[in-house]
């Protein structure tokens, strides 16, 4: 029902700063969150950050608060997640996704919708 596409990742020093882009075909109410999850080698995919189209609800893993903010521009579609103080424990591979709250928000549960993901590398 909705496309993901995201964009941005690269290879970054610790330290440093990077926004990745998430643009979406559409919005629609039956998937009012959109989600940042990430997954590193070996490891299983967690939940980074979400909010909802309406800018509401906003909510960080503890990992990321304070480093990562989520935002949206509705005119465009597009989620970003703007990623400061990179440390090399956030280098993985950013999904974007689409859902609803099923679970809390923050589970691969309420999500139904990914994009196909966006390498991000932090080099020591």
């Amino acid at each position: 029902q909705v496309q993901l596409v995201e964009s941005g990742g690269g290879l970054v020093q610790a330290g440093g700063s990077l926004t990745l882009s998430c643009v979406a075909s559409r919005r629609t109410v039956t998937r009012p969150i959109v989600a940042w999850f990430r997954q590193a080698p070996g490891k299983e995919r967690e939940f980074v950050a979400h909010i909802r189209w309406s800018g509401t609800t906003i909510g960080y893993a503890d990992s990321v608060k304070g480093r990562f903010t989520i935002f949206r521009d509705n005119a465009k579609n597009t989620v970003y997640l703007q990623m400061n103080d990179l440390k090399t424990e956030d280098t993985a591979t950013y999904y974007c996704a689409s859902g609803r709250v099923v679970v809390d928000g923050r589970s691969l549960n309420d999500y139904k919708e990914w994009g196909q993901g966006t390498q991000v590398t932090v080099s020591s």
